[in-house]
C-alpha cells in the first residue's frame, strides 16, 4: 500500500509555530529571571559600597568598638527607599543602628559581601553582610556590618526590564510566520523548474539538469546528475556489451556450427574425431571470450560504482591461487617482499583479483613450457611494484599500445586461444586505483608486465616512514637546540638546597622563593613526614629576582613558586605564568587570600615596628605611626632608624604603597624618614641584626614573622603593633603552568592549607596562620612584648588586581622617584647606608 505524501509546508509551518511558541515561553522566562538578576546585580554593587563605607569608618576608642557613619554611606542609595543598618561588634553587641534588623541572623566571617531576601517590618528588605576584621586581646575576631533597603526600585527596574524585553516577541512571532510562509513558497519554486525539465525530457535524453536551482538542493541535482551520468554508462557499457557479444560471437558460433554440420555427414570415424575435436577447441574460444565479455561488464560495472576500501594484497593472491589449474600452478613462483606481508591497498577487491588473475593467466597461457613469476617489492613514495615475467614470444615495441585496446592480439598470440580482453581489462583496474602499467621485453626473450599501486596510508606498511621521519625531524631539532642552534637564557645564581625524601623516592618537587632557607627547611622536612615519597629541591631567590628570572626563562626549572610579594605573585599569575588549581582546601580561603584559584595566601604575618630594649620600653616606644612621626621630628638626627629599601625589596615597595593607600600622613612619614637619615635595607634580617647589635633604635614596617622564626637569635627586641592599624601579609604560594611536578605541588600547597599545615607554620616557622583556617591562628603576633598585642585595626593585604596598580610602569616610577627625593636626597640622610 503506497505511503500518504506528505505535505513539507505544513510540517514546517506546524513545527515553527510550535518552537516559536516554546521559544518564546523560554525566553519570556529568561528575560524574567535576568531582569531580577540584572536589577539585583545593579543595586547590590551600591549596597555594598555603603556597608565598605561604614566598615573604613570603624575604629577602635579606649578599647571599645565605635563607628562614625560617613554621610556618604547613606546618601549614596536610592532616595526612594527605605534604608536601614546594623554595626555589631565581635560579640555580636549592638554598636549603632537598628537592633531587630537582623535578628537570627549570623555574625559576619569574611570581608566579601553576602546578600540575601528578608522580611522586616511588612517589607521585604534586601540585606548586604561584611565583616570588618580587628585584633583584640590576642585575637583575630570580625565585626559585622550591615546595611538594607527596600526592593521598590528593584522590582520596578526588573519589572521594566522585562516588559521591554518581552513586549517584541508576540509581534516578532507574528511577522516570523508571515515571513515563514511566504518564503516556503518562494523557496519551492526553483523545484517546479527542475520537475517542468524533468517532465518535458525524451527518455534517452539523460544529459545534466540545466535548470538554476538554490543551493540548498545543489546536492540533490549534483545527486540526480551523478546517478544520470552514471545511468547513461551502465547504458553504454550494456549496449557494448550486446554490439561485442553480437559481433565477436557470432564468428565463433557459425563456426560451430558449420562444423557441427560438417560432423553429422562425416562417415569416416578418424575424421570425425577430427572435427569433434575443432568443434571442442572453437566452444572452449567462444567460452573463453564471453566469460571475458561478463567479465569485462562486471568489473567495468565495479569500477563505475567506485567501492572502495582496504584490501589485503595477500587476500588478494589467495584468492588467485585457487583459480589456476593444478598443471599450470606447478610453473608459477610467487615472491612477496616481507615488508609488503601486511601491506593494504585501497580499491576493489574484486577488480584487482580479475587483474591479476588475468596477468598471471595471459603469462601462463602464452609460455606454456617455461617458469612464470609474481614478484611484489616496495616502491619509493609509499607505492609498490607487481611483476608478472614469462619466457613467452613477447611483444613488439610497435604493438604494446595496441594490445591494451579491447579484443586487441599481437601478432604473436594469433596461434593462442584468446579474446583479447585481458591487457585492456588490467590496464582499466590499474587506471582506475590510481596505478601504472608498463610492457617490457625481458633480455632473452619473454614479456615483462610491471603494476605500481599506490599503498593505503593506514595500513602498517602505508604508516611506516612517516612516524619515522616524524621522529627524525623531532631529533633534528634537539640536537639543533643541543648545539646552541637557539639562544638559551643565562641561569641565575642562587642558593639551592636539596632534602631528600625519607624513603625511596617517587617524585623530586622544585619550589623556588625568597623565603629563608632555614624557615622553609621546616615546611619542607614537615610536608615530608606525610609524603615520604617526594624529595624537595629549593632554590632561595629574592622575591624581585624571582619574578623577574620568571619572566625571563633564567629561573632553574621549578614547580612551585612562594613568595611574601604578593604583588608580583599575582603579576604573574595574571601574565598567564601561574597553573590553575582548585581543592576542598583552596576553596576554604577567604576571598582576600586567594585570586583566581591560582595564588593562594598560606600566612597571616603582621607588619610592625620593632625598638631596641636598651632604648625604649613598652612604655616609651612610639605606639603608632602619629606618635613615631613625633619621635622623629623630636629627636631629629639623632633618631637611628631603619626601615626596607623600596628600590630594592619587593616587600617594602608593597608595605609602602599600602601605607599611601591607608595613610594621608605617609608622605609626611616619608620626608620625616629622610630628614632623620634612615637607615635602608634589603631585607628583614639586616634591619633586626642592626637593632640586635645596637647599631639602630626603631624598625619601621617590619615583617614581623621574623622575629618569631628567629626568637633564639634576637634578645633585645621589642615589638610594637601600630594602634591606627596593623598591615597583615600572606605570604603566597603558585604553580607554575610549565611546571614538571604538578601534583606534587598541588599536594604541597593543600598541605599548606591543611589543619597540621597551618600548625606547622603558626608554631614551627613562627609565620602565622590563617586565622580562617585555624582556630587557634589569631594569636598571629610575634611574642616578646606583652604591648604588642594591644587592640588594632587589622587590615589584610588582599590577593586582588588592585595590587597591579602599585606594579603600573609610570605609576611605580613616580612613586620612587617621590621616594628617593624624601628620603635618599634629603641633606640629612647623606650619610645613611643601604646595607644589605
Amino acid at each position: 500500500m503506497p505511503h500518504k505524501p506528505f505535505s513539507i509546508r505544513q510540517r514546517i509551518t506546524t513545527a515553527a509555530i510550535l518552537v516559536l511558541l516554546l521559544s518564546s515561553l523560554g525566553l519570556f522566562l529568561f528575560l524574567r529571571d535576568y531582569a531580577h538578576r540584572s536589577s539585583d546585580q545593579a543595586f547590590d554593587r551600591v549596597l555594598a559600597a555603603s556597608a565598605l563605607s561604614i566598615a573604613g569608618a570603624i575604629s577602635l576608642e579606649d578599647n571599645r568598638i565605635t563607628a562614625e557613619l560617613p554621610y556618604a554611606a547613606l546618601a549614596m542609595l536610592s532616595s526612594q527607599q527605605r534604608v536601614f543598618y546594623t554595626v555589631r561588634d565581635t560579640q555580636g553587641r549592638l554598636v549603632t543602628g537598628y537592633d531587630d534588623l537582623d535578628a537570627g541572623m549570623p555574625l559576619a566571617d569574611a570581608a566579601a559581601p553576602t546578600f540575601v531576601d528578608r522580611p522586616y517590618h511588612g517589607d521585604m528588605l534586601r540585606v548586604a553582610t561584611l565583616g570588618r576584621l580587628i585584633s583584640f586581646n590576642r585575637q583575630a575576631r570580625w565585626v559585622t556590618i550591615r546595611v538594607a533597603e527596600t526592593r521598590e526600585s528593584r522590582d520596578a527596574l526588573a519589572a521594566e526590564i522585562l516588559q521591554r524585553g518581552a513586549m517584541p516577541l508576540p509581534i516578532m512571532a507574528a511577522v516570523a510566520l508571515i515571513l515563514l510562509w511566504f518564503g516556503i513558497s518562494r523557496a519551492f519554486s526553483p523545484l517546479r523548474g527542475l520537475e517542468q525539465e524533468l517532465r518535458g525530457r525524451q527518455p534517452e535524453d539523460l544529459e545534466p539538469l540545466t535548470s538554476p536551482a538554490p543551493r540548498e538542493v545543489t546536492h540533490l541535482v549534483e545527486a540526480v546528475n551523478d546517478f544520470m551520468q552514471r545511468l547513461q554508462a551502465m547504458l553504454d557499457m550494456l549496449h557494448n556489451l550486446v554490439a561485442d557479444a553480437a559481433h565477436q560471437v557470432r564468428t565463433p558460433l557459425a563456426s560451430l556450427r558449420a562444423q557441427a554440420e560438417v560432423a553429422l555427414e562425416e562417415t569416416d570415424p578418424r575424421k570425425l574425431n577430427e572435427r569433434l575435436r575443432r568443434i571442442l577447441r572453437n566452444a572452449g574460444s567462444a567460452s573463453l571470450l564471453v566469460n571475458q565479455l561478463l567479465m569485462d561488464a562486471t568489473i567495468t560495472h565495479r569500477l563505475g560504482a567506485r567501492s572502495s576500501a582496504s584490501v589485503a594484497l595477500s587476500d588478494v593472491i589467495e584468492e588467485v591461487r585457487p583459480r589456476i589449474s593444478l598443471g599450470d600452478a606447478s610453473r608459477l613462483k610467487i615472491s612477496l617482499a616481507p615488508r609488503l606481508r601486511r601491506a593494504r591497498v585501497r580499491g576493489d577487491r574484486v577488480a584487482l583479483r580479475e587483474m591479476l588473475l588475468n596477468l598471471i593467466d595471459n603469462a601462463l597461457r602464452h609460455a606454456p613450457d617455461s617458469l612464470v613469476e609474481l614478484s611484489i617489492d616496495p616502491a619509493p613514495e609509499q607505492r609498490l611494484i607487481l611483476q608478472v615475467a614469462d619466457r613467452g614470444p613477447g611483444i613488439p615495441d610497435s604493438e604494446k599500445d595496441a594490445v591494451l585496446k579491447r579484443f586487441v592480439r599481437g601478432a604473436a598470440a594469433q596461434a593462442t586461444p584468446g579474446s583479447g580482453l585481458g591487457l585492456a581489462i588490467v590496464e582499466s583496474v590499474v587506471r582506475s586505483h590510481d596505478g601504472t602499467l608498463v610492457l617490457r621485453n625481458r633480455p632473452g626473450g619473454g614479456l615483462l608486465v610491471c603494476v605500481s599501486l599506490p599503498l593505503d596510508p593506514s595500513g602498517p606498511a602505508g604508516s611506516g616512514s612517516r612516524p619515522l621521519l616524524g621522529a627524525c625531524c623531532a631529533a633534528a631539532l634537539m640536537l639543533g637546540l643541543l648545539l646552541g642552534a637557539l639562544p638559551a637564557p643565562a641561569r641565575a645564581q642562587v642558593q639551592t638546597t636539596r632534602y631528600p625524601a625519607p624513603h625511596t623516592p617517587t617524585v623530586t618537587l622544585t619550589i623556588a622563593g625568597p623565603t629563608d632557607t632555614p624557615v622553609f627547611a621546616v615546611l619542607a622536612r614537615a610536608f615530608q613526614r606525610s609524603r615520604p615519597d617526594v624529595a624537595i629541591v629549593y632554590h632561595e631567590v629574592g622575591s624581585l629576582e624571582l619574578y623577574e628570572q620568571t619572566v625571563s626563562g633564567a629561573l632553574p626549572p621549578s614547580d612551585l613558586l612562594i613568595s611574601s610579594a604578593e604583588d608580583l605573585q599575582l603579576r604573574l599569575a595574571n601574565d598567564g605564568y601561574a597553573r590553575r588549581y582548585d581543592s576542598p582546601d583552596t576553596q576554604r580561603l577567604p576571598a582576600w587570600a586567594s585570586w583566581h584559584s591560582e595564588v593562594f595566601g598560606f600566612t597571616f604575618e603582621p607588619i610592625v615596628m620593632v625598638y631596641n630594649t636598651d632604648h625604649y620600653t613598652a612604655e616609651t616606644a612610639p605606639r603608632s605611626r602619629t606618635e613615631l612621626l613625633r619621635t622623629l621630628e623630636r629627636q631629629g638626627p639623632h633618631a637611628r632608624i631603619g626601615t626596607y629599601d623600596i628600590t630594592r625589596s619587593s616587600v617594602g615597595h608593597l608595605l609602602a604603597t599600602q601605607d599611601e593607600m591607608i595613610s594621608s600622613n605617609f608622605w609626611g612619614m616619608t620626608n620625616a624618614l629622610g630628614r632623620v637619615g634612615v637607615r635602608l635595607s634589603a631585607d628583614t634580617r639586616d634591619i633586626l641584626d642592626q637593632i640586635e647589635a645596637g647599631q639602630l633604635d626603631l624598625g619601621y614596617n617590619v615583617l614581623g614573622s621574623y622575629v618569631r622564626a628567629y626568637r633564639s637569635r634576637y634578645t633585645r627586641l621589642g615589638v610594637i603593633i601600630p594602634d591606627d592599624y596593623q598591615l597583615m601579609l600572606t605570604r603566597s604560594a603558585l604553580i607554575l603552568r610549565t611546571a614538571r611536578e604538578p601534583r606534587a605541588a598541588e599536594a604541597f600547597i593543600d598541605w599548606l592549607l591543611s589543619p597540621d599545615g597551618q600548625a606547622v607554620i603558626e608554631r614551627d616557622a613562627g609565620l602565622g596562620a590563617l586565622p580562617e583556617l585555624d582556630a587557634d591562628a589569631g594569636d598571629a603576633q610575634p611574642d616578646g612584648d606583652a604591648a604588642a598585642h594591644a587592640p588594632s585595626i587589622i587590615q589584610p593585604i588582599a590577593l586582588n588586581p588592585a595590587l597591579l596598580v602599585g606594579l603600573d610602569q609610570q605609576r611605580h616610577a613616580r612613586f620612587l622617584q617621590n621616594w628617593r627625593r624624601l628620603v635618599t636626597d634629603t641633606p640629612n640622610s647623606a650619610a645613611a647606608t643601604t646595607g644589605r
